[in-house]
């Protein structure tokens, strides 16, 4: 009897999962339900076949391949509902049935006489959809060499991809592909939402992704038991409720934002432009006095000194009434920047610390009270010592240990940004699109974050809001296209954004 709760959803979950939370839970989930595993099996097969019949409603012709695993079982299960629908049904078998796991024998013997099994994929001339039901989230190592070639043949194959759970060869866990990994249009994932679906490669071979609690939304309030959970907009708009009629801007912060080494003004005037735009109530640059012209010109509300190396007393006036600083917009590295960087540094204000600040904290490491790190993951590299690739096989790590060594608020940037506390607490964002991929936009970033401090937001909200704004006000900017935006592009929809209250006017 086919499943009649909801079936699947776009609408993902915010608690994240690691795989081997989803297998601990799943049996007592199960017990807790009062039905068996394969029934949550047949429920799985459901579910996908449900959403393929959406997807796809003029599909007729499916191959599905079936790994050895319990991944492989749902895609059984889909392969006798296919049939009994009419779909003409090929399978590809890729394990031995008699190994499988139970839940997955009990769909083997479950399925028709008149199901078609093939070995090779090149004898089916026509194939509408391929179903994915080869590797499953519980994968941990490398794909194996005869795994490996048959994702490399389907990766080359024309039909669109139904992932089961997961993309086969990507890792619940990481978003890293083990190796080699399976391009899905669309993924639908079960009972929980798994971290690596949402950061590093996933967006590469995810598709669209959908969620399916199996039916088990009643037991699945109190798990998972770890705090990772996935935050947007919608969740932290409450920190920019509507300003009382009498306020000022004393009652906003102000903020000093210190950076623009010669010839890169730009960096530190973008930063401060996007700090007024989130609502900071006095702004202040501080660079080299060749760049006021262009740091004030056509915005005159921003306020800009002139500071030479080791001029201390000028630095000093500016700093010391600030709110909130900002160190790291077009830094560079010059001992103009270093010495910069000690003084900043050392004052006791709240920073915020991005770009050539990074890069310098890396040659000179230090630790700190309230203080925030945006690094990307080349500089994420440089600040743990290690490699780019490091770091990207395991965000999560990455910037949990940034966190921890640096005793600070640490973001990582890139597909599904990260936020840390010391503490290991994270959260996941998963905004924007690739046409942030241009100069200036973490400096856009690094003056929001700087603005909402100053609004006094707590520090690890802040940050988590500023990312999620910064990468809405991206997708608004690409309504014109990614290709070509700019990171002053985004400016006019911040200003919407941390405006909620006048949507209803828009």
């Amino acid at each position: 009897m086919i499943h009649t709760t909801e079936n699947y959803t776009a609408t993902l979950p915010h608690s994240l999962w690691t795989a081997e939370q989803v297998k601990q839970a799943e049996p007592q989930l199960a017990a807790d339900a009062g039905v068996s595993l394969y029934q949550l099996m047949v429920r799985a097969g459901e579910s996908a076949f449900a959403l393929l019949q959406a997807r796809f409603p003029n599909a007729q012709k499916l191959l599905i391949v079936v790994g050895g695993g319990n991944n492989g079982g749902d895609g059984l299960v889909i392969a006798r509902l296919a049939y009994q629908a009419g779909y003409q049904v090929s399978l590809l078998l890729h394990g031995d049935p008699d190994r499988f796991p139970d839940e997955a024998r009990q769909a083997w013997v479950a399925l028709p006489k008149g199901i078609v099994s093939i070995t090779d994929i090149a004898a089916l001339t026509v194939v509408d959809v391929i179903v994915d039901g080869l590797l499953g989230a519980g994968l941990t190592g490398a794909v194996r060499s005869d795994a490996a070639q048959l994702i490399q043949t389907l990766n080359d194959h024309p039909a669109p991809v139904l992932a089961l759970d997961i993309p086969s060869g990507l890792s619940a866990d990481t978003g890293q592909a083990l190796g080699v990994a399976l391009r899905a249009n669309v993924t639908l994932t079960f009972i929980g939402l798994k971290q690596g679906l949402l950061t590093g490669q996933a967006a590469n071979y995810c598709g669209e992704l959908y969620y399916s609690d199996l039916g088990l939304s009643n037991q699945l309030v109190d798990w998972p038991k770890d705090d990772l959970e996935r935050l947007d907009y919608s969740q932290l708009k409450s920190w920019l409720s509507p300003r009382a009629r009498t306020a000022h801007k004393g009652l906003f912060g102000r903020v000093s934002l210190i950076g623009g080494d010669l010839g890169t003004p730009g960096a530190i005037r973008l930063a401060a432009e996007a700090c007024q735009r989130v609502g900071a109530g006095l702004v202040h640059v501080v660079t080299h006095g060749e760049h006021l012209p262009i740091v004030l010109n056509n915005r005159p509300e921003l306020m800009a000194q002139n500071v030479s190396l080791n001029d201390e007393a000028s630095l000093k006036r500016v700093v010391s009434s600030a709110d909130v600083l900002v160190l790291g917009p077009g830094l560079g590295q010059s001992d103009w920047s270093k010495w910069l960087f000690q003084q900043i540094t050392a004052c006791e204000q709240p920073l915020v610390l991005d770009a050539d600040g990074l890069n310098l904290l890396a040659q000179s490491p230090l630790v700190r009270d309230n203080w925030i790190l945006t690094p990307h993951p080349g500089e994420a590299a440089r600040l743990l010592k290690c490699s780019v690739a490091d770091i990207e096989q395991d965000r999560f790590a990455a910037v949990r240990a940034i966190a921890a060594r640096y005793q600070a608020i640490t973001l990582l940037k890139g597909a599904g940004s990260l936020v840390a506390e010391p503490n290991g607490r994270v959260r996941l964002m998963v905004v924007g699109n690739p046409g942030m991929a241009s100069g200036g936009m973490g400096d856009v970033l690094s003056g929001m974050i700087g603005g909402l401090l100053a609004q006094h937001v707590p520090a690890f909200d802040a940050l988590c809001l500023a990312v999620c704004i910064h990468g809405q006000a991206a997708d608004v900017a690409a309504l014109a296209g990614e290709r070509g935006m700019l990171a002053s592009d985004l400016l006019p929809a911040i200003r919407a954004l941390v405006n909620p209250e006048d949507e209803e006017k828009r």
